[in-house]
């Protein structure tokens, strides 16, 4: 095999190791997100035993938000991972193909749009997530201060 078949393979894989560089730039974000769930579980579970009456019906449902949004993170995760499993694949099969001379040109396109659905799935839940993480934690009304109008009200302060 000559230099130039190896650069021109090089060329060839640097778009799906940009793929990958996202995917675990994705992933950092992600891993960040379901520790900062993971810590606000345990503060929860571990005032749940301590709580009674309004205060802990607000736990529990504060405590069920948490468990389905680490079940989606963790789904997020997964697709993920399999995205960036499969570019590692596809980067193995432009090289095999560059080293052997087989036409595995169909199996590295197929490669390349698993992993673009892998993580269209990765991306769409976690964009799930985040919602479920903003509707959680709605802020309410009469801490906003606001009339009916939506203006703010002033409270004898300045």
């Amino acid at each position: 095999m000559d230099a130039g078949a190896i650069a021109q393979t090089i060329q060839l894989s640097v778009t799906p190791v940009f793929l990958l560089v996202a995917t675990g730039s994705l992933l950092n974000v992600i891993a960040g997100r379901l520790a900062r769930v993971v810590d606000r579980s345990r503060i929860l579970m571990e005032r749940w035993s301590e709580s009674q009456g309004v205060e802990h019906e607000r736990i529990v449902a504060e405590l069920r938000i948490a468990d389905r949004r680490m079940g989606i993170i963790n789904n997020s995760i997964l697709s993920a991972v399999g995205c960036g499993i499969v570019v590692c694949v596809l980067v193995a099969l432009l090289f095999t193909q560059a080293f052997t001379g087989m036409n595995l040109g169909v199996a590295a396109s197929w490669a390349f749009a698993v992993a673009m659905l892998l993580l269209l799935v990765s991306l769409i839940l976690f964009l799930i997530e985040v919602r479920l993480a903003v509707r959680a934690i709605h802020v309410p009304m009469e801490l906003l201060e606001l009339d009916e109008m939506g203006w703010k009200r002033r409270r004898g302060r300045r």
